[in-house]
């Protein structure tokens, strides 16, 4: 009886370990196109495909406006003078990610309009399929920060 339970114990170890393998998540390449939340919940961001290539432009602001303006927000922060007055809304600010085959999108960049900078980047889903950690980082991928955006299908 004693090895019996042992046996029993291998085996279910031994499936478990299997399944583990068998049913771990696998992505395609467009699995990242859609609609997604920012971390804070203050835009909604479109990730789409250009050929083999992915991008992300703002598509909705919490607040579209300036307060002290009344006029929609621009990209004020930006290094380059000559695009500070492009309009956040419609603003692409993931460049050019390609799919590695094995769950990551990478050797792409993001644009922060919080401080005007650009980072080299990668983004792979989080805990679940409506969660993406996208890592943001100068030089090497350990000197950076993490954000998570959360998807949403709806449009304002």
């Amino acid at each position: 009886m004693r090895n019996y339970g042992k046996l029993i114990f291998t085996l279910f170890a031994l499936f478990a370990l299997m399944g583990s393998k068998v049913f771990a998540q696998k992505h395609k390449a467009g699995d990242i196109v859609g609609i997604w939340y920012n971390e804070e919940k203050t835009s909604k961001v479109q990730i789409y495909q250009e050929g083999k290539k992915f991008f992300a432009k703002i598509v909705w602001l919490k607040d579209p406006n300036d307060p002290a303006t009344g006029k929609p927000r621009v990209d004020n922060l930006n290094p380059d003078v000559k695009l500070q007055k492009i309009p956040l809304l419609g603003l692409v600010i993931l460049k050019d990610f390609t799919f590695d085959g094995n769950d990551e999108w990478n050797s792409g960049s993001i644009y922060d309009p919080k401080n005007g900078k650009t980072y080299s980047s990668k983004i792979h889903f989080g805990d679940s399929p409506n969660l993406l950690k996208i890592r943001g980082f100068v030089g090497i991928s350990l000197l950076g920060r993490n954000t998570f955006w959360t998807k949403t299908i709806l449009l304002p």
